[in-house]
């Protein structure tokens, strides 16, 4: 069954925000190089979504006390970025071509992090893990653009495939069939990245990672180096 967007709500999701800085002249650029004009909605919200997750790397190893953490732009000039960042920036380049999208978050559960990555976080649960919802076809699609290609491919994992309008999630298992990922808790969905109150989540949930030295910490590296 299809919804019709109200206007308003049109309206919202398709504004920039604070952190999902869709007015950005680098953002739009982005945008717009990255799909053909005469594309789809359904084609422009997959071509977007490949774009961000494999022209942005996914490195967990930020710092979520800074706001530029969290900002699209800021994310895209940086070239990496975690999931709240790419899903900032995803949602910011659908809003670019005029296609609703608004930042959902929830709580998961990682089976195949790297050892070194939850010896820091001390836990295997990453909270207010950032994904993309899109507006396309007369429903809201989820979508997460968080592991690039290469990444994957160093975990083991097909990189997740977003075609416009069958969620995409995280993998709930890898390629050897083992969990991998498992959604927990659903904090709902936003306008704008809510980057204080995130700050402060992370700032108690990860309070050991925190005090680390986390310059130079590179997920992706260690993957490959097992």
């Amino acid at each position: 069954m299809t919804e019709i967007l109200p206007d308003a709500l049109r309206r919202l999701y398709t504004a920039p925000g604070e952190y999902i800085d869709s007015d950005h002249p680098a953002v739009q650029d982005f945008a717009r190089a990255a799909v053909p004009a005469q594309a789809t909605d359904r084609e422009k919200a997959s071509l977007l979504y490949k774009a961000v997750r494999d022209g942005v790397r996914y490195n967990p190893y930020v710092d979520t006390s800074a706001p530029e953490t969290f900002r699209a732009s800021d994310v895209l000039a940086a070239g990496q970025g975690y999931c709240v960042g790419k899903a900032a920036l995803y949602t910011a380049v659908c809003r670019v071509h005029g296609i609703p999208a608004r930042v959902g978050f929830a709580d998961v559960k990682n089976h195949l992090t790297t050892e070194k990555l939850r010896q820091s976080m001390g836990t295997d649960i990453f909270s207010w893990h950032g994904f993309t919802e899109v507006f396309v076809d007369g429903a809201w699609r989820k979508a997460t653009p968080t592991f690039n290609d290469t990444l994957c491919a160093k975990l083991g994992v097909a990189p997740l495939d977003f075609d416009g309008h069958s969620d995409a999630l995280l993998h709930p298992f890898d390629g050897a069939g083992r969990t991998y990922m498992q959604y927990v808790n659903d904090h709902g969905t936003y306008h704008d990245v809510p980057a204080k109150f995130i700050m402060r989540e992370m700032a108690r949930d990860y309070a050991q990672m925190q005090g680390e030295d986390l310059s130079g910490r590179d997920m992706e590296k260690e993957a490959a180096e097992g």
